[in-house]
């Protein structure tokens, strides 16, 4: 009785939950392999063995080797039947979402009542929505929105007498607006571009609700080099908040630290918004102050993630599944190419560490209070730039570097140490060169009168000046 326009959009959404239940299984196979292989690892060692910042050691007792033994041959079991739906292309989907669907059976937790259920199961299960077309009238013939806001659908065949305008047409009483990208959207519908729209009831608000989608164009990638032009925003991701600092091209910090805070509890909507306005204020300020790209670490918690790695570290587990690693990449990367700005992800490796090592104390000022994770901005701000994290850091050896010559070795340690061998060249503007000597006369010679004004003495100091006069020790002097 649908007609095929209808017919197409509920194709389509049961192919994207589909789609999207065996990109879960994929995930949650790759999970129980990764369990399965820490506990092998672990029960393989010693009772009692402890572990390395890199692997994790034995465990405590015989009591807790043996639990993790029998959870071992759990996840086999679990594992096996996993492979085996995937193997079959076998999914499990819920219309209306699991968590909705088990929430029927704890109503006096969820304070609800079975009616304000029903009504939510029902919501979450009615929709309507349609793909745009290229070429037709505002970008879609089945829903279409005009410039100005109004909204009409077209009826299939045998709802046809229900249309309140032509050609089998039911227009809304209410107009839409659209807060966000509404001039992008109005560009689109302009010009006759695809657009698709999805029409759903929010239950708790009591009203309907539009959404307009399209597709974005590839992101087209520059030269490293012009990303790194006109200097570099460096931002260290946390569990709560970016921490950004501002780099010029020569990897030099400038102004002060920038945080913007984000709040990951609650709903997937409030973590997904909370993120996307936290990304909104920080493109904000990369284009106020004119750089042409954004460095970010390239982070990767999936080995981090399993429980077997961090069975007794419950708060760190929870910390590192907070970060949301992957939807950050996907939306900082399509979000920054709107504004004309570049993504440079750099390797994450000791940034925090060396940042607060090399770049917090420095920066520290009485008006400014710097934290490890402002230093890891900067790190990773360097990094992208392509300069070494730990360089130009100790005023003394920027000062060194300009006269061409590395910093000198500790005095306790000068003789183990040895002398600075990296030299400028002969053509460097204040190079040190041999030193001459004080008089016109040789080292230990006579004066040019042909007398000694004194006695030579023993000197108190090492001097590296070359000497045309080879000394010798004598074996009975003795040194108090």
């Amino acid at each position: 009785m649908s007609s095929s326009r209808i017919a197409g959009a509920i194709t389509k959404a049961t192919h994207d939950q589909w789609a999207l239940a065996r990109r879960c299984q994929a995930a949650h196979i790759q999970n129980l392999a990764a369990g399965i292989t820490m506990l092998r690892h672990r029960l393989s060692l010693p009772v009692g063995e402890k572990g390395t910042k890199r692997a994790a050691g034995g465990y405590r007792s015989k009591g807790e080797w043996f639990r993790k033994s029998r959870r071992l041959a759990a996840l086999k079991a679990r594992h096996a039947a996993a492979v085996a739906d995937w193997q079959a292309g076998r999914v499990r989907v819920v219309r209306g979402g699991k968590r909705l669907l088990n929430t029927r059976h704890h109503l006096t937790e969820a304070q609800l009542t079975e009616d304000q259920w029903r009504q939510r199961w029902e919501a979450e299960r009615w929709f309507i929505a349609a793909d745009g077309e290229s070429g037709k009238r505002f970008g879609n013939e089945t829903i279409r929105v005009t410039p100005d806001g109004e909204v009409s659908i077209k009826l299939p065949a045998p709802l046809a007498h229900l249309a309140n305008t032509t050609h089998g047409r039911y227009t809304l009483t209410s107009t839409v607006a659209f807060a966000h990208r509404g001039a992008e959207w109005a560009d689109r519908i302009e010009a006759h571009r695809a657009v698709a729209y999805r029409i759903h009831l929010d239950t708790g608000g009591g009203r309907w609700y539009l959404t307009a989608s399209w597709q974005r164009p590839v992101v087209q990638t520059v030269p490293l080099e012009t990303a790194r032009a006109r200097g570099m925003i460096g931002v260290d991701t946390n569990a709560d908040h970016f921490a950004a600092y501002r780099l010029d091209r020569h990897g030099n910090p400038v102004g002060g630290p920038h945080r913007f805070p984000y709040d990951l509890s609650g709903s997937a909507g409030h973590r997904d918004a909370q993120i996307r306005h936290a990304l909104t204020r920080l493109i904000n300020w990369a284009k106020s102050v004119g750089v042409a790209a954004i460095g970010i670490e390239d982070l990767d918690f999936a080995p981090e993630k399993t429980r077997e790695k961090h069975g007794r570290r419950k708060r760190f587990r929870q910390l590192v599944s907070g970060i949301p690693t992957g939807k950050l990449k996907a939306r900082l990367v399509s979000m920054a190419a709107e504004h004309g700005l570049s993504i440079v992800a750099v390797d994450p490796a000791y940034t925090s560490l060396w940042g607060g090592q090399h770049w917090q104390k420095p920066l520290v000022t009485p008006h400014r209070t710097m934290s490890r994770h402002d230093a890891a901005g900067i790190a990773i701000g360097r990094r992208a730039l392509g300069y070494p994290v730990r360089d130009g850091v100790s005023p003394a050896r920027t000062q060194l570097r300009a006269w061409g010559r590395t910093a000198p070795p500790p005095r306790d340690r000068s003789d183990r140490v040895g002398h600075r061998t990296v030299q400028a060249g002969s053509g460097d503007r204040g190079r040190e060169g041999t030193r001459p000597p004080a008089t016109d006369r040789p080292p230990g010679g006579p004066s040019p009168s042909g007398t000694r004004k004194r006695e030579p003495s023993a000197s108190n100091t090492v001097r590296d000046a070359p000497s045309t006069q080879q000394w010798f020790q004598d074996s009975l002097m003795r040194t108090g």
